[in-house]
């Protein structure tokens, strides 16, 4: 049984892979978990490796959920992937997209930022 946050989440990372794709990011997956935890959704763009991080809040302004724990978990994240997979030489980086409800659960925005955390 997913819960309203479960159910919200995916709601989120929908609408962040339906932006992603219409600004040129190419898919590769999702939902992508290890022992130490989970990528939202990993894609190429610019000739890059691209990890993302969604963030979907409403009430609040969801990029008040990243602080330096989270992005220090992402960035070890970033670095088992690659390792597993073999891409230790391809260049990569990691994105934030922001989606942002109104009190009312309408969609406020939904943002992109790319390179958002450094290694």
């Amino acid at each position: 049984m997913t819960t309203r946050r479960q159910r919200l989440g995916r709601w989120g990372e929908d609408q962040a892979v339906e932006c992603l794709v219409a600004t040129g990011y190419e898919i590769v997956g999702r939902n992508w978990r290890c022992p130490a935890g989970e990528i939202d959704i990993v894609a190429r763009h610019k000739n890059e490796l691209v990890f993302v991080e969604v963030k979907t809040r409403w009430g609040a302004p969801p990029e008040e959920s990243i602080g330096p724990e989270k992005q220090a978990k992402l960035v070890e994240l970033a670095h088992r992937y690659v390792q597993l997979k073999g891409d230790e030489d391809r260049p990569w980086r990691i994105d934030v997209v922001l989606v942002e409800l109104t009190n009312e659960g309408k969609l406020r925005r939904i943002d992109v930022i790319e390179s958002a955390i450094g290694e």
